[in-house]
């Protein structure tokens, strides 16, 4: 799977897309992204490699704890495929914002 391939997959799951939204606001801890849903800290940690694999998040390890940080320069490369068919604007990184921001609130954990 290409890099874009890998980026338009992590983003076609709701929960993954959640995900994002809550690191909008901040770096958060594993445990923390993990807290509003309703499934096992593995399967967190399943969305969050697919994520980082895609390049949308880094991982850090702080201590005894991992931190999840938002990287929105990795949709660079599918606004430019998308910008392709001249039926795109170039990625507006507010507009995505105020997009995951929307997610968060109609979508429901653990969907």
């Amino acid at each position: 799977m290409n890099a874009l391939d890998t980026v338009f997959s992590a983003l076609a799951d709701p929960t993954r897309r959640a995900i994002l939204s809550m690191l909008l606001e901040d770096d958060m801890a594993v445990t923390d992204v993990a807290e509003p849903f309703q499934m096992s800290l593995a399967a967190i940690s399943k969305h969050l490699s697919v994520l980082a694999d895609a390049g949308l998040i880094t991982q850090e390890k702080r201590g005894r704890v991992k931190w999840c940080k938002l990287e929105p320069d990795a949709l660079r490369a599918a606004s430019v495929w998308m910008q392709g068919f001249g039926q795109f604007d170039p990625v507006d990184l507010d507009a995505f914002e105020a997009f995951l921001v929307d997610q968060k609130l109609t979508d429901t954990p653990g969907s």
